[in-house]
Formats: C-alpha cells, structure tokens, sequence
C-alpha cells in the first residue's frame, strides 16, 4: 500500500486538498502545512526547477507533514530514476496517451520483480547508505512510492481502459490541456471536459484506482461530486497574483474615493 493510499484511508469524507510550488521557494510550502493542506506538487513539467532543487523541496514538504508529489518532464528513465531519488510520495508522469508511458514508468520507478530501476546506494530513496537491508528498502519503496499518469489528451481517453489496466499506477487528470485536446481550450467547465473527466474517475475507480485532478476554483464542486481522492486546488503563483489582485483594488478604490471626495469639497 502506498503512502498516498495510508492517507487517503484516514482522511474521509471528501479528497486530500493539495497546492503545487511552480517556484523554488520553501515559504510557500511551508504556509501551505501551516494553512492545513495534505498534499504539495512540486512543478518540473512546465517550471524551471531542476532536480537538485526538487530533491531540496522534498526535504521541505516532508519535514512539514505534507505528502509530497514530483510531476517530471516525461517517462524518460532518466526523469523517472532522478525523481525517485529525491523520494517524494508521489510521481506523475503528463500526457500518458497510452500503457507505454504507464509501462515506462513502472519499469524505472519500481525495483526488482515489479520493474528494473538501478540502485544507487547513497541517495535520500534509501537514507544515503544507512540501511541495513537493502533488498527490504528495495520492496519497501516498491510499495510506499505512488505512481501517477495524467491522462490530458483525446488520445489519452481513447485508451483509457488500457492505462486504466495497467496495475500499481493512479491517475492525475489535467483539465487544461484536456480542454485543449477536445477543442474547447480555456473552457474547462465545458460540457464535453466534464463528461469526459467524470468518465476517467467512473473508469480509474472501476479498476481500482485513486484519482487525482488539478482544478479551477469554478470547477471544486464538480470534482468533489465526481469523487476524486485528491483535489489541487491552487498554486503559489495564483496565490501571489490574487493577494496583489485584491490589495490593489482595494488600493485603487480608496485612492477614488478621497479623490472624489476633495473633488466634491472644491
């Protein structure tokens, strides 16, 4: 059982509530465990934070109690076999169109029988040489570490029964490039993306899955309702640009307002 699987059993009703760190910043990371979120995605498909970073913001999220997710580039062995060693709770690997990315991921994230990943002796993955039994880790990290696809293109639902069938890897739903893909981008309350990722949870839930989505304020309600187990539901950046959203209009207003009340005192 994975550790996102241990979790996930203690905390019902209702999903995980999770924010990602598109920055290589620790304070958010920690604000968010202070806030009361369960779940941190580090960024490494669309931001520049590199491995030796994430391995750092790993140490970060952990120590504060958050279970702590790597979405990599791609399913390449190096991608898969760098983010492991960070030992995160979670890898996510986008745009899985079909089992190959999901068998890729397998084969480089998990050790002997389930998969092939090398052994690298003194990373964090294995407490930098300190344990004993090395073959014990090996299944232990084999059952803690969750693996994750994200199913985002029209080719990825025209497979979704194969990924879906592909055992020990959950599914990640990404709702803006789905969006994209079914020709309807920027419109994720779109009808036709919403079918669609309510049909990917009824499919990931039939064959035992756990899901998890990335959402926009508008769309919570119909993930919640779609029954995900863990629901991103913001990100430092939007985080930053609402905060100086609101301050700035408050500052605005107030600046309109004594500007027209000395106006009226002419």
């Amino acid at each position: 059982m994975t550790r996102l699987q241990r979790l996930r059993q203690q905390v019902k009703p209702g999903p995980l509530l999770g924010a990602a760190a598109y920055f290589n910043d620790p304070i958010f990371i920690e604000m968010c465990s202070y806030l009361g979120f369960s779940v941190m995605w580090i960024e490494m498909e669309h931001s520049h934070i590199t491995f030796a970073e994430a391995g750092n913001l790993c140490r970060i999220s952990q120590g504060c109690g958050l279970l702590t997710m790597i979405r990599i580039p791609n399913s390449s062995r190096e991608n898969v076999l760098k983010a492991a060693e960070c030992a995160p709770d979670i890898i996510d690997v986008p745009m899985a169109n079909s089992p190959h990315e999901l068998h890729e991921l397998t084969k480089y994230a998990r050790f002997a029988p389930k998969g092939e990943r090398g052994f690298f002796s003194v990373s964090r993955a294995v407490k930098y040489g300190t344990v004993s039994n090395v073959p014990a880790e090996q299944q232990k990290l084999n059952d803690d570490l969750c693996l994750m696809a994200q199913i985002e293109t029209t080719q990825g639902l025209a497979s979704l029964e194969e990924i879906c069938s592909v055992p020990d890897v959950d599914i990640f739903i990404g709702p803006s490039d789905l969006a994209a893909s079914l020709g309807v981008p920027g419109q994720t309350g779109h009808a036709r993306v919403q079918e669609a990722g309510v049909l990917v949870v009824r499919t990931a839930k039939k064959h035992g899955k756990l899901v998890a989505v990335g959402s926009m304020p508008a769309d919570y309600k119909l993930w919640v309702k779609a029954g995900v187990d863990v629901l991103f539901c913001t990100n430092d950046t939007s985080c930053l640009r609402i905060g100086a959203q609101v301050v700035l209009q408050q500052a605005r207003e107030a600046v309109a307002q004594i500007t027209e009340q000395e106006q009226l005192a002419k």
